[in-house]
């Protein structure tokens, strides 16, 4: 197996990563939701929480798909046309996890935590 071979297998396991932490992610924020929602007790504190956790899982899973696309471009066919491309991705990507912060936290990213 030669270089280009082996970033390619790495940057397709770390792909895998990603949709699988997506996958789980949204399993594991929606079954409390579900059974919240079956037993007619769910309530707007459920539904905030199951977007939260939402958000956190696409947010994370987009990290790890963001690191597959860098390593694919970079190490195997660093371009011009490919490493816009890349660029391309990972503004779309950080504008998409930009708005996933402001939608789990209420502030944007580079804004102070408020005291309670």
């Amino acid at each position: 197996m030669d270089f280009d071979q082996t970033m390619e297998l790495i940057g397709r396991v770390v792909d895998g990563v990603g949709v699988t932490i997506l996958l789980v992610g949204a399993l594991i924020a929606l079954i409390p939701y579900l059974i919240a929602l079956v037993a007619l007790r769910a309530t707007s504190d459920d539904y905030r929480g199951l977007r939260r956790n939402l958000g956190r899982a696409i947010l994370l899973g987009l990290e790890f798909l963001v690191a597959a696309d860098i390593i694919r471009t970079i190490a195997i066919s660093p371009t011009l046309g490919s490493v816009a491309a890349l660029g391309l991705i990972v503004l779309i990507r950080t504008f998409l996890s930009a708005a996933l912060q402001v939608e789990i936290e209420g502030r944007w990213p580079w804004q102070s935590h408020e005291k309670d």
